[in-house]
């Protein structure tokens, strides 16, 4: 399941990825506008920030802003971010591998076989769905006048 803390790291980072103006916006317009409490909403869009994805600036007119282009941020990185591993066992996971306790040999293991192709599947969805898609997705659900 997707923690809060990630699901309001791409609520911030589409309100961001939708702003055509290029002024950086504060911290207390994205939680109001992103329905993100602001204490939490800092530590997230630190994160962020330390990731290369946003930008800051402080002071008068400061704030935050994208510094990739929506269709560079993609959902595997954002979820890895705040999430740690997708996959849903740790002997398939791509960045945090560790080998299962009870598992006697992960070569003809059936079970690291299914997970594995899961997370594959999954992974490859979610790289494929960066901000820009969430953002066309959005419009083509909308209703049309």
């Amino acid at each position: 399941m997707l923690s809060k803390k990630a699901k309001y790291g791409i609520n911030a980072l589409l309100l961001l990825a939708r702003k055509t103006e290029a002024e950086p916006i504060t911290i207390h317009l994205i939680s109001e506008q992103a329905s993100v409490p602001q204490k939490f909403l800092e530590a997230i869009l630190l994160d962020l920030r330390k990731s290369g994805i946003l930008g800051s600036k402080k002071g008068p007119g400061g704030g935050y802003y994208m510094i990739k282009s929506p269709e560079e941020v993609n959902l595997a990185d954002v979820m890895r971010l705040f999430d740690g591993p997708i996959a849903l066992l740790p002997c398939v996971t791509y960045k945090y591998y560790e080998r299962c306790d009870e598992c006697h040999d992960e070569e003809t293991c059936g079970l690291r076989d299914v997970f594995l192709e899961l997370r594959n599947e999954t992974v490859e969805l979610l790289k494929k769905s960066t901000l820009s898609d969430i953002i066309n997705r959005e419009k083509n659900l909308s209703p049309v006048d």
